[in-house]
């Protein structure tokens, strides 16, 4: 019976060698004939080997195998050094693979088991003391924030609003997400406890969070933040409706329910409301509505509602309601609908909205609209196409199509009385053939606009001709900073998807002296033959960059050996040359950075006592592949469509292309995963810096967020392995030296050290925390608040709670409303 199992446990472990070494050898050829490593056919054919010689000689074929055991420590150390991530994929696969061999029934002879396993013992442990001593390597960059920067002797920050309230999505409208507020602090952070939980109502329906990637199903997420006004909390939900809590309590005041149409529900790609926005029309004005709260309706509308009472402000508009179609001729279902709160200021509701991405070169116009904030008038609009590019359009003017759209949170200076918003670029995102000279001129781009008269002042783009979406996902944040004659400069930092930090005087929109910008040469092989590439892109030049290196091959990642080969094959077998490869036709181009981030939509958070900017990022390369359009119209697989009416629907496999109609080619892009659904460029995969906006340094940069709620095949289960983590949505700081972060997909809020960046503190969230927290006064201790209800493009879990943490905890939790 026994050597019955001998016979087995030997049948089982070649055929799984043998198996995985054909698997690997023939993968390894493949890839040393792109111009690949070496290493997967070597270890193929000696796996190949050993399954070969298991059964006559299984003390030899236990040899071979810790010959490859030493092979591969000593190649991967090559490779990647002491990098804990990059031996784990190189290694375990192998080490573990050995454990088994190393059992006394696997594969023996007539000698004693150490006679037979010696050398197969050595090795691993060989393997297992570089695997160990990589444990202590570190992905951070440690340091302090001067002690004199820390000190109770801050000077105090005046603003327009009490200390107490968070009355814009940045708190104030320069967007700095700073909170003057100083009861929490790093020695009392322990105390942190729940005050109350609140359920808003809005949860998700069937089919609104398909986790298929960006732009490929509805996502139902929940990117509010709160803003505050007196003891009143207001905000958005994914579903349109406006709400109204009791600040101290979390208890629901009053909710209204626009009724947004269910055309437009079941066509928007995204279900999501960042925010809404608070204004007091001026006493000399008259209403029946003083104190509104604006907020986007899913359907293209925009609704004023009484922050009294939750009705409709009946001066405003349609009795409560402006259109954001009006201007813009056909608008086909799905193609245009606001996420970001406007932004109120000066009478003036500003606002852009986003436009469908990759679908034509004929889409709605991306032009910026002020309204009357009182009326809903609407009293001029920016539209690069039109000459002047700022009017007061008539009734039946159509804004020009297919011009960049600006869709971000927008940020101003009150003082100077300008907006800033970032611009993307005319669509479609990957092929600019079709672009006009006005297109070119301000896609990629900080511009700022006179608040009241909506007159360009200034503008600065980030990207030329820009072929990767790298829009302008935030609005800049604010900052005064030391100039060369001691002197304040009014400043502005553009965060970029890129990872790139422009810091630029906000009255001129020229760098401020010491943070200048060089135009840098970049790839320009291999784009399509009826588009253009620039030759140069801007880069900061004395500034830190998030930006991370050009890939390598060696930089692949997986779960295993095996699926890491694949990806390295994928690399070999794909266009790039480093940042900005412009995408090829008919062969998938690298993209990264990519368009998700480096930084995306939460944009940055300035202190501006301690002259420190906080960035969370995130790194997942993806694939672009430009194709000829006209098979797949001759095949019926993609309809042909004017623009008239609706976008048709396409048949089949075609719903993961871009269509990309009036161009003569579709788009297939999607994040860069393996198989196993496992990024192939590993970790770290998100991280959190701090930099001295005054040094020009970084002082502390940490991995955020871990693999707990991340796993193969799009699992939620996994151990929580410290690689930093993708993250959407942005922190917060405050005075008392406290920095707040939720963003993780391991759906954690986390408190950090500002000092530092050592975490402090957290609490796990009963659903993904994809929005950015707040921080506010009521009752006389400070709260922190986070929107925890998901995100379907990270795929965390869905939900509709919005979470107050105060010392000790104060309250219980209301009920549902």
């Amino acid at each position: 019976m026994q050597n019955n199992h001998a016979r087995l446990w030997a049948i089982v472990t070649a055929l799984f060698l043998g198996v995985a070494g054909l698997f690997l050898f023939l993968g390894g050829a493949q890839l040393l004939f792109l111009g690949g490593s070496w290493f997967y056919i070597v270890a193929g054919a000696i796996m190949l080997a050993a399954a070969g010689v298991g059964f006559r000689k299984p003390v030899l074929a236990t040899q071979l195998y810790a010959g490859l055991l030493v092979l591969a420590t000593l190649w991967s150390l090559a490779e990647v050094g002491l990098n804990i991530w990059g031996l784990e994929v190189r290694l375990l696969t192998l080490a573990g693979l050995g454990l088994w061999l190393l059992l006394p029934g696997v594969w023996r002879s007539q000698n004693t088991w150490l006679q037979d396993k010696r050398v197969l013992a050595g090795s691993l442990a060989f393997s297992g003391v570089v695997l160990l001593a990589s444990c202590f390597s570190s992905y951070s960059i440690t340091g302090t924030v001067p002690a004199n920067r820390m000190a109770a002797s801050l000077p105090e920050l005046k603003d327009m609003m009490p200390a107490g309230d968070w009355r814009y999505y940045g708190r104030t409208a320069q967007g700095d997400r700073y909170s003057p507020l100083d009861q929490i602090t790093p020695a009392n952070i322990g105390r942190l406890k729940r005050a109350w939980i609140t359920e808003t109502g809005d949860t998700q329906k069937a089919g609104e969070a398909v986790v298929a990637g960006p732009d490929a199903g509805h996502e139902f997420n929940l990117e509010l933040t709160p803003i505050k006004v007196d003891n009143t909390l207001y905000m958005c939900t994914p579903h349109s409706w406006v709400m109204a809590m009791d600040a101290t309590t979390g208890k629901i005041k009053w909710k209204y329910d626009p009724q947004p149409a269910k055309a437009d529900l079941n066509a928007n790609v995204y279900l999501a409301c960042r925010g809404v926005s608070y204004y007091r029309v001026p006493d000399e004005i008259q209403t029946s509505c003083r104190e509104r709260i604006y907020s986007p309706v899913a359907d293209a509308r925009i609704v004023a509602v009484n922050a009294e009472t939750g009705k409709p402000c009946e001066d405003f508009g349609d009795h409560g309601f402006i259109s954001m179609r009006d201007y813009m001729g056909n608008v086909p279902l799905g193609f245009h609908f606001i996420t970001s709160p406007p932004l109120v200021m000066k009478n003036r509701l500003i606002t852009g909205g986003w436009i469908f991405d990759n679908q034509a070169n004929f889409e709605p116009s991306g032009a910026v609209r002020a309204f009357d904030a009182t009326t809903g008038k609407i009293a001029w609009v920016w539209d690069a196409g039109h000459d002047p590019e700022t009017f007061t359009p008539a009734p039946t003017d159509i804004l020009t199509r297919d011009t960049p759209n600006a869709w971000g949170v927008y940020t101003a200076d009150p003082e100077l009385g300008l907006v800033y918003l970032g611009t993307g670029n005319a669509p479609p995102d990957n092929w600019g053939g079709s672009r006009r000279a006005f297109d070119d001129a301000t896609s990629s781009a900080t511009v700022a606009l006179d608040i009241v008269s909506g007159q360009r002042r200034w503008i600065f783009q980030t990207v030329h001709h820009d072929l990767w979406d790298m829009d302008i996902p935030s609005g800049p944040s604010m900052v005064d900073l030391p100039g060369p004659d001691g002197t304040s400069v009014p400043a502005l930092v553009q965060s970029t998807k890129r990872g790139e930090f422009f810091v630029l005087d906000r009255r001129t929109g020229q760098p401020v002296p010491g943070y200048e910008v060089e135009e840098r040469p970049v790839p320009t092989q291999g784009h399509a033959v009826d588009d253009r590439v620039s030759a140069t892109q801007p880069f900061p030049a004395t500034m830190p960059s998030l930006t991370p290196p050009d890939l390598k091959e060696a930089d692949m990642w997986g779960a295993t050996l095996l699926d890491q080969m694949i990806c390295r094959i994928q690399y070999r077998q794909s266009a790039y040359d480093g940042q900005f490869t412009p995408p090829h036709v008919g062969k998938t181009t690298i993209v990264y950075p990519a368009f998700y981030g480096v930084i995306d939509w939460q944009g940055v958070t300035v202190d501006p006592a301690r002259k420190l900017l906080f960035a969370n990022a995130s790194y997942l390369p993806f694939r672009i592949k430009l194709d000829h359009r006209t098979k797949l119209e001759q095949d019926g697989v993609l309809p042909k469509w004017n623009g008239d009416g609706n976008e048709p629907s396409p048949k089949g496999n075609a719903l993961a292309i871009s269509p990309d109609y009036g161009t003569p080619y579709v788009a297939y892009t999607d994040p860069w995963l393996n198989p196993l659904q496992i990024p192939c460029k590993g970790p770290v995969w998100g991280t959190l810096t701090a930099i001295d906006l005054v040094t020009k340094k970084i002082v502390w940069q940490h991995p955020v967020g871990t693999t707990r709620d991340t796993g193969p095949f799009r699992t939620h289960t996994n151990i929580p392995l410290p690689t930093g983590m993708y993250n959407i949505g942005g922190n917060i700081v405050t005075r008392g030296g406290v920095l707040f972060m939720g963003a993780t997909a391991d759906d954690y809020l986390r408190a950090f050290d500002v000092a530092t960046g050592d975490v402090l503190w957290r609490d796990r969230l009963p659903a993904g925390g994809q929005a950015t927290p707040m921080s506010y006064e009521s009752g006389g201790k400070q709260y922190v608040v986070i929107a925890a209800g998901g995100h379907g493009g990270l795929g965390t879990r869905s939900g509709d709670y919005i979470v107050a943490y105060t010392l000790d905890g104060v309250q219980g939790t209301p009920a549902k409303p």
